[in-house]
């Protein structure tokens, strides 16, 4: 192993951290990834079995597929805000809807914890816009070679002033 090896390595890594954060700074990616989180507790609640003892409590209710179908939908809303920015005011509402539905079909949004992230998750996406790139400074123009101005002035009598 040279002594080129470790320093390689930090700027690699900074280079891949650069590189994320820009494409992280073009895209709604906080309400993706609380849309992607949402889905998970409503996708997983309803289904699972908790054990207390000898005591199994079923947590599945009559809608467990509808649970599924919510969750999945959630997930892939949360990808479409990272991976479709353009469509992020259809995704962020259809969040919000899914997470109004879950609230009645999936134990109460999955115990409110996936409610609250798609509601927050969906909002966050449909109020992102885009940043505008920015603009470099123009170079400073000598007050001498001004290009808009008219120029010097000729005085009636032949002579010439600037204003």
């Amino acid at each position: 192993m040279s002594a080129d090896t470790r320093p390689r390595l930090i700027v690699n890594f900074g280079r891949t951290r650069r590189s994320f954060w820009d494409w992280r700074g073009r895209r709604p990616f906080w309400g993706g990834l609380l849309c992607i989180l949402a889905g998970v507790p409503i996708m997983y609640i309803p289904y699972q079995t908790m054990t207390l003892g000898d005591l199994h409590i079923r947590m599945a209710t009559t809608a467990g597929a509808g649970s599924l179908i919510i969750g999945v939908l959630l997930v892939v809303l949360g990808l479409t805000l990272w991976f479709q920015p353009q469509s992020r005011v259809f995704a962020g509402v259809a969040a919000i809807l899914l997470a109004l539905v879950s609230l009645v079909v999936s134990n109460f949004g999955a115990f409110l914890i996936g409610f609250l992230l798609a509601l927050i998750g969906g909002a966050l996406g449909v109020s992102w816009a885009p940043g505008r790139p920015a603009v470099a400074a123009p170079a400073a123009v000598p007050a001498t070679a001004t290009a808009t101005g008219p120029g010097p002035v000729k005085d009636l009598d032949g002579g010439s002033r600037a204003d």
